[in-house]
């Protein structure tokens, strides 16, 4: 429940071991306002069986119903979360209550569950953490899946059970004395065990934050890290899952449709967190992102926008499930968006009612609003096994997505966020060569009752509408002949400058090329007939995404390899040493410290450290110690005194965030690059 809270890298030149070759494949179209870039050897995610998810409630007296079922049964969706948000830590499935809360006729569990089947969609389950018990939730599961053999998997234990007061702001029950992250850790294990004991096939959940989003990095009264450190250091053994919200805000819809470029870096903190604390098997745990939404336009075209290219993402990056909030919700603050009138609603389909006075009122029950058809085009587009593939733009006001079939096609999803102007693209494929047939192209618009479908433009060439989805499906040229199975994901070691990646056989006569995602057009890197190759010159403290293929004698190249992501470091010696804290974290800021040892047999009379923020969404507000500069993402800090040799000095400084807090990896000083401890 909603509580108050590339452009391209550029190609850097590689001297490798192996033969670099050109790019191959390559399908290039005439210019245009923008280029699109779909590149079949860049491999992702693979899209899963309950990818496309949304949320229902028990307030909501259409739950289940079979105007609703149908309705997102033609949606494609494929999951359906119950009893609903904040609801779940008040209700009690046995007797159908939520005191203090309100519950509609006819929304029970097994309403819930004939309702889900009609649709085709798993359950997702939210035991009660706040008011219930372990052996509560161990009885549901002993129902759905023992006495009514529903066969649910996927439990998660509580809500947002992070905004019991904790942290200061209080909105999720609980009834729990300790309000802490290790209580919540030490009742997850309390319930997974006797859940377990139950169907030792279920999937447990547990609820984490959001890196970036509030409370991220806070540490609490009595805490020894922050919510997910505490969780998925105690409770990390016994979980399947993590479960996260994201509702990133924006005062603006124009700024609402920048936040999908923070997802890249918000599941790579998340993924970072769960190997470094959930344990020696924390590569089983996998990610669920349950509640989205927006706050401008939630029934209008940005809704539809935000939802395509959120979902997109998170697929992409490996989240095995998305899903929007909510439903049904009811009538919120009017407005115009876009010459839409906007309901202020976060429901998918219209609740039918009026505000207080009767003079607005919504559409009639169940009309769907922009996010349903958005969700539509999504379930054409992501299906069950298709494979996320590299894509890239270089326009920020057009985000592109693609995927590649087990057939051989390719869909590429493209949203243009201007609400004015139409663009042009230009589409270029690397990897894969279109059919010469005209391709099949459907549309949402901005205020359309449905969405469109027809041949349209050429596989190299198509004019996006303002504000709007375009799906664009393309057959390949010619047959697709079999060829090596994908190598298995590889692993790296890396240094400062240099990486070697490895994988194991993927057969005999084999040669393996291997390629580093670079947005819609990766670089090869090069090709060996061994299974490693070293990569040299690389930058220090850059994150690198790398997939292998391999190719036959006959010149048939596998699928990629899954990916494999790797951070080089710094130098191990250096003549200075850098180390850099964030001490106290109030969840959109925090204080940072930087000390900074010279290793330099002679003094520093006049020196400059300098580091540049991962991304355009951190600032320094001010700093001590030294004088502060900063130009874009570049800070310069000044020193007022010298550095003597095997000196330490600490500076320190204020430093703001609105998105994923990613800690700058590389320090110079006077142009030398230090060794980060």
């Amino acid at each position: 429940m909603h509580i108050p809270s590339l452009s391209r890298a550029l190609a850097g030149a590689l001297l490798l071991t192996g033969v670099v070759l050109a790019p191959s494949g390559v399908q290039a179209a005439a210019p245009a306002t923008t280029r699109v870039d779909v590149d079949v050897r860049a491999g992702l995610a693979t899209v899963g069986d309950v990818a496309l998810g949304v949320n229902h409630a028990i307030w909501d007296k259409e739950l289940g119903t079979t105007a609703v079922s149908d309705l997102l049964k033609d949606a494609g969706v494929q999951m359906l979360r119950y009893p609903g948000g904040s609801y779940a830590d008040i209700y009690h499935w046995r007797d159908h209550t939520a005191p203090g809360g309100y519950v509609a006729p006819n929304t029970d569990f097994d309403t819930f569950m004939a309702g889900a089947q009609r649709t085709g969609a798993e359950p997702m389950i939210i035991a009660n953490y706040g008011t219930g018990t372990a052996q509560e939730a161990a009885d549901w599961v002993e129902y759905a899946n023992v006495t009514k053999d529903y066969d649910v998997t996927y439990w998660t234990i509580g809500n947002e059970n992070y905004g019991n007061g904790h942290y200061g702001a209080n909105w999720e029950a609980d009834e729990h004395a300790d309000k802490s992250p290790k209580e919540y850790a030490s009742t997850v294990l309390a319930y997974a065990q006797a859940m377990k004991a139950v169907d030792p096939d279920i999937k447990i959940g547990a609820v984490l934050t959001m890196p970036g989003n509030w409370p991220d990095a806070i540490v609490g009264p009595g805490d020894t890290g922050s919510w997910n450190q505490e969780v998925l250091t105690r409770a990390g053994s016994v979980i399947d899952f993590v479960d996260v919200h994201w509702y990133p805000g924006g005062s603006t819809a124009a700024e609402t449709l920048t936040k999908p470029a923070q997802i890249q870096d918000a599941v790579h903190l998340l993924q970072q967190q769960i190997h470094r604390y959930a344990g020696p098997s924390a590569d089983r745990i996998r990610i669920s992102m349950t509640e989205t939404n927006v706050d401008i336009g939630r029934n209008t075209q940005p809704g539809a926008l935000f939802l395509a290219d959120v979902y997109s993402g998170l697929l992409a990056q490996g989240v095995f499930t998305v899903h929007w909030w909510n439903v049904h919700n009811g009538l919120g603050t009017i407005s115009e968006v876009a010459g839409e009138t906007d309901y202020g609603d976060f429901g998918l389909l219209s609740s039918g009612n009026c505000n207080a006075d009767n003079t607005v009122c919504q559409p009639p029950l169940n009309t769907p609003f922009a996010p349903y058809h958005a969700l539509s085009l999504l379930g054409d587009f992501a299906r069950p096994g298709d494979r996320f593939i590299g894509a890239g733009t270089d326009n920020a006001q057009v985000s592109a997505h693609a995927v590649r079939r087990a057939n051989g096609d390719v869909a590429v999803l493209m949203i243009n966020k201007d609400p004015e102007a139409e663009q042009t693209v230009a589409l270029n494929y690397h990897g894969f060569t279109a059919a010469g047939s005209t391709p099949t192209v459907a549309t949402y618009t901005n205020g359309a009752d449905e969405i469109t479908t027809g041949p349209a433009g050429t596989a190299a060439a198509q004019t996006l509408p303002p504000y709007s989805i375009s799906l664009l499906t393309l057959k390949p040229a010619g047959p697709i002949a079999a060829g090596p199975k994908a190598p298995a994901r590889p692993t790296a070691t890396a240094t400062d400058r240099t990486a070697t990646i490895t994988w194991p056989a993927a057969g005999s006569g084999i040669k393996y090329e291997v390629y580093r995602q670079n947005g819609g057009a990766s670089e090869l890197l090069g090709e060996t007939t061994g299974t490693s190759l070293t990569a040299r010159n690389l930058e220090p403290g850059r994150r690198y995404t790398v997939n292998v293929l391999a190719r036959d004698g006959a010149g048939r190249v596998s699928p990629a390899s899954p990916p494999l992501t790797f951070t080089t470091g710094t130098p191990a010696e250096s003549a200075c040493t850098v180390k850099f804290r964030n001490t106290t974290d109030w969840g959109n800021g925090y204080v940072g410290a930087i000390d900074i040892t010279n290793n330099a047999a002679s003094a520093l009379g006049n020196w400059t450290l300098t580091f540049t923020w991962p991304t355009t969404w951190q600032t320094v507000s001010n700093g001590w110690n030294a004088t502060w500069n900063s130009s874009g993402r570049t800070v310069r800090v000044t020193g007022e005194n010298s550095l003597a040799a095997g000196g330490t000095t600490a500076v320190g400084f204020v430093g703001n965030y609105s998105g994923p807090n990613v800690p700058p990896a590389v320090f110079t000083l006077n142009g030398t690059v230090c060794t980060s401890i």
